[in-house]
């Protein structure tokens, strides 16, 4: 039998559980960082005589907006194999997703992080009283448009409101603004210069009436 799986059954009974002892303070849970179990499972690969090295298969950049201001930040997602070398050359690998977000310059290396620390808490059993997949489900929002057509649209919205002939059709206009679930990001980025332009030209309306 290979040395590598003797080596890594031995790690295994040696390490029984990474607490989750690190807090996020902003959004209010624990977790259990890549520092915490590398602390754990560190020792016992070096007395089993295990080293882990990564070889990244893929890895791919975005850039996404976050929050109300629309912040730029790198959005990161890696896959890597993980290759564990037992003292007589013998190997063992698995094969892990990391995905991260940063606004400097540091989302590639918390996406290592994170596969990193999966592929130790998968590849050695290690329990994490995580909830069950199952015990969460969710429905994907609808389709949102691009910038370009939100504000092609937005353009459109503003020649309607000037071109209204009267009060009632002012008012289909802001109430179908207000119903309309894929002007979300028109209606917000928006909403204050429609409503204004609504009331300049309700007050044209009655000035001439």
């Amino acid at each position: 039998m290979s040395e590598i799986f003797a080596a890594l059954s031995a790690v295994m009974s040696d390490v029984s559980s990474v607490s989750k002892d690190e807090r996020n303070t902003g959004q209010g849970f624990n977790f259990r960082g890549i520092d915490a179990v590398v602390n754990a499972v560190g020792p016992a690969l070096r007395k089993h005589g295990v080293i882990v090295v990564p070889r990244v298969q893929s890895c791919d950049y975005a850039t996404i907006e976050i929050g109300e201001k629309r912040k730029a930040t790198a959005h990161v997602r890696v896959i890597v194999e993980y290759i564990f070398i037992a003292q007589d050359g013998s190997t063992i690998s698995c094969t892990t997703a990391g995905e991260a977000m940063d606004q400097g310059d540091k989302a590639t290396a918390k996406a290592m992080s994170v596969a990193f620390r999966i592929a130790l808490l998968q590849a050695l059993a290690l329990p994490t009283s995580e909830p069950d997949p199952d015990a969460s489900s969710y429905e994907r929002s609808p389709a949102k448009g691009n910038i370009m057509q939100d504000r092609a649209l937005a353009a459109k919205i503003y020649q309607d409101i000037l071109s209204a002939e009267d009060q009632p059709a002012l008012k289909l206009i802001w109430d179908a603004l207000k119903d309309n679930d894929s002007l979300e990001m028109t209606w917000k980025d928006d909403a204050p210069t429609f409503a204004a332009l609504i009331g300049e030209r309700v007050a044209e309306m009655k000035a001439k009436a």
